[in-house]
């Protein structure tokens, strides 16, 4: 599940929900930036080797296309048959389709094909040790920080809340395809790809 949301994430899309509140999302203050106004075309894949112990069982992400402003409602199932503790590492490849070739788009101010580690501590700083994880994850009985028990976990059809989101203006109208690569000193855990494609005003 951490695979999937950074890869979302990398684009600013993460649901800003927590506890029933509509959360601000991270945004730079730059010049040139474009709203973001639709989202659609979403699928998604495991990528890994056979052998991650942390797969997406799986995930539906509806309607198609999503408005932005707007309500979406997420499922997802996930298994893992290892603890995972920190240090996780996450990967994230992302290209954008142009013509018939896929581009890598490089890492810019934390958007696009970027490396994050200690993401435990990313957590941590999101979500204090020591506080209850958000809602719905603690009415579901998913974890929020590490390390995360081996199990399965699943999210019933949720309804969730996306607030208006801007973009930096090299994240054009498109195609694009993200790969994250969840890893623990070395060891591949999980890998999933999605595509999308991204419009705005």
């Amino acid at each position: 599940m951490q695979a999937l949301a950074l890869a979302l994430c990398a684009l600013q899309l993460c649901p800003a929900v927590r506890g029933g509140q509509r959360w601000q999302p991270f945004v730079l203050e730059r010049p040139q930036r474009r709203m973001l106004s639709q989202v659609g075309g979403f699928s998604w894949k495991n990528c890994g080797n056979g052998t991650d112990p942390l797969v997406i069982k799986s995930l539906s992400v509806e309607p198609d296309p999503i408005s932005i402003p707007g309500d979406l409602k997420v499922s997802v199932a996930v298994s893992s048959e290892a603890d995972l503790s920190s240090p996780l590492k996450a990967v994230l490849r992302m290209e954008k389709k142009i013509a018939e070739l896929w581009i890598e788009i490089p890492c810019i101010d934390q958007i696009g094909s970027c490396t994050y580690d200690g993401l435990c501590n990313i957590l941590d700083m999101a979500i204090p040790p020591g506080t209850p994880c958000p809602e719905p994850l603690l009415s579901y009985g998913i974890p929020c920080h590490c390390p995360f028990k081996q199990g399965a976990y699943s999210l019933p059809p949720t309804d969730f809340y996306l607030p208006a989101l801007e973009l930096p203006s090299w994240l054009t109208n498109g195609d694009y395809r993200v790969q994250a690569t969840l890893s623990h000193e070395g060891k591949q855990l999980a890998c999933v790809n999605v595509v999308l494609s991204l419009h705005s005003g």
